[in-house]
């Protein structure tokens, strides 16, 4: 009886997915099937739907579900620094060579609600490369993109992003950066000035520019390993001879279809370094 229930679950699934593409075109029929199993049965039940089935049904006829849908399917968990070794090895390893250059362009591909964006212009303006840098911050989540244009955030988790900033090699107090006020920190909008926001997908969409580093950390976890490599071959599209592309610490290219247009650049942080023309 189980068997047989979590097989018509698993139809509504791909049903809900497919509806998803069909009448929205978010694409997340390549998503890793566990992860967007759990995610669905959270949203039905704190919904309040009796099945997969009935939710899709409200998905297809009412488009204020889309944003409700979209909470749920794309993980919006960050922190500032997150990781600081990642962004010790950035400022120590990846800014040296990032200075040869006169201008520079960054994307951050799936930036959530902007926690990483901030940080990497935080740590380009304290190595001065700021002023020559566009960064691209881009989600498939237009709410998420809104919170992170907008650049607020809970009062409450600056004590972790301080601590966070610091282990990252930090050359000046975070607290430079925003304001507070009811529980609520501001950052500066100065940090804004350089970063184009954008909705893309990485799923559907294409390359759109040339791009001298590339941090996608702890996206690609959510992907099947198609649409990994479509990712990675993006990133490898963006990316010319000697550029960096960061990884989320669960993620790698060793098995990707891509895997020979990048080298290890420093292991143990996954960040690759563009190899070949």
């Amino acid at each position: 009886m189980t068997e047989a229930f979590e097989k018509v679950e698993d139809i509504e699934l791909r049903l809900l997915l497919e509806a998803l593409y069909h009448r929205y075109h978010y694409d997340f029929r390549s998503y890793a099937m566990s992860s967007i199993r759990r995610r669905l049965r959270q949203a039905r039940d704190n919904l309040g739907f009796a099945t997969i089935s009935a939710m899709q049904e409200r998905v297809l006829h009412d488009p204020q579900m889309l944003p409700i849908m979209l909470r749920y399917l794309t993980v919006q968990v960050s922190e500032m620094f997150r990781d600081p070794s990642y962004f010790r090895a950035i400022r120590e390893t990846v800014v040296p060579h990032l200075r040869t250059y006169p201008s520079l362009k960054v994307w951050i591909a799936g930036c959530s609600t902007g926690e990483e964006l901030y940080s990497l212009v935080i740590l380009f303006r304290e190595e001065g490369l700021e002023e020559r840098t566009l960064f691209y911050a881009t989600d498939i989540n237009s709410e998420a993109l809104a919170q992170a244009e907008a650049g607020v955030y809970e009062l409450e988790r600056m004590r972790l992003f301080t601590e966070n900033h610091r282990q990252a090699g930090g050359k000046t107090s975070l607290s430079d950066y925003y304001h507070s006020g009811y529980n609520r920190c501001v950052l500066d909008k100065s940090l804004r000035r350089n970063v184009v926001f954008s909705d893309h997908s990485l799923v559907t969409d294409q390359v759109f520019g040339e791009m001298h580093l590339v941090s996608c950390r702890n996206v690609m976890i959510y992907f099947d390993r198609v649409l990994q490599d479509r990712a990675v071959g993006l990133f490898k599209d963006s990316l010319p001879r000697n550029a960096f592309l960061g990884l989320g610490a669960k993620e790698s290219l060793r098995f990707s279809e891509h895997a020979d247009a990048f080298r290890d650049f420093v292991r143990e942080e996954k960040i690759y370094q563009r190899t070949g023309s």
